[in-house]
């Protein structure tokens, strides 16, 4: 169900059940839990997330769940949360790219990326309302967020789903493009991050986490700011960073 493929610096990890649309059940969730986890001990310094087949992930899979004894909240906070904090807070830069469907869990595993990328005409949204469940994974507070309460109201009660254009055009995403370009464009921007001064993007993921999480205002994210850039200044990677620009030359970063 899960691939992983870990090639020096860079790291993708996939969602191999294209049979099923990607759809993840709790084995596959322990699975993709483990590929972070050795992902993480393989030191990789970008990771890429992505899907096999016509789509992204179609969210939970629900095909074997008898309704009657299914016990939703233990499968949301015992195994879904816990690999979206993984992700979520995966030491160095993660990236998404999002074709077809992606839905429910799968939308979570996007949400907690920190760059996500997607085909112009993936679908994404909330199509629980004929399942008489509701929105889960994180996308109340991504669509509030991003698209307000109005906008969100509708896509739940309506069932409707937007393509990538829409999302990355309402703000959901980073941006959006035809999905032959996609898995080429997302390699690209991973390789190019993990190749870059990780470090420095580790204090940025952290802040951003702040003000996103805490709400934290201009003069405290700036104090924190400030904080981060006292700490890379001792660190070999800004060393090279300042070295290079002076030289004229491009920098080699170690992530150190």
């Amino acid at each position: 169900m899960i691939r992983t493929h870990f090639d020096g610096d860079l790291g993708e990890i996939v969602l191999d059940a294209p049979q099923k649309r990607n759809a993840l059940d709790s084995a596959a969730l322990a699975e993709l839990d483990d590929a972070l986890g050795r992902a993480e001990e393989a030191g990789v310094r970008a990771l890429l997330l992505r899907g096999e087949g016509k789509g992204f992930s179609a969210g939970r899979d629900i095909s074997a769940v008898d309704p009657a004894t299914d016990d939703a909240l233990a499968f949301l906070e015992e195994q879904v949360t816990p690999v979206l904090h993984r992700l979520a807070d995966f030491p160095a830069p993660t990236f998404a790219a999002v074709h077809g469907a992606c839905l429910g869990v799968g939308l979570g595993l996007a949400i907690a990326t920190d760059v996500v990328y997607v085909a112009e005409e993936a679908t994404i949204g909330s199509p629980f309302a004929a399942l008489g469940a509701t929105l889960d994974s994180g996308g109340h507070a991504l669509f509030t967020e991003r698209l307000g309460a109005h906008r969100t109201l509708d896509l739940i009660y309506t069932g409707d789903l937007m393509s990538g254009a829409e999302a990355v055009a309402g703000g959901l995403f980073s941006r959006a493009m035809p999905a032959e370009e996609l898995l080429e464009f997302t390699r690209s921007r991973a390789a190019r991050a993990a190749s870059g001064p990780t470090l420095a993007f580790g204090e940025s993921k952290a802040l951003v986490a702040r003000i996103r999480d805490e709400r934290i205002g201009l003069w405290e994210s700036l104090q924190q700011e400030n904080r981060a850039q006292g700490r890379l200044c001792d660190t070999a990677d800004y060393a090279e960073g300042f070295a290079a620009f002076q030289q004229k030359r491009t920098p080699d970063f170690r992530g150190e």
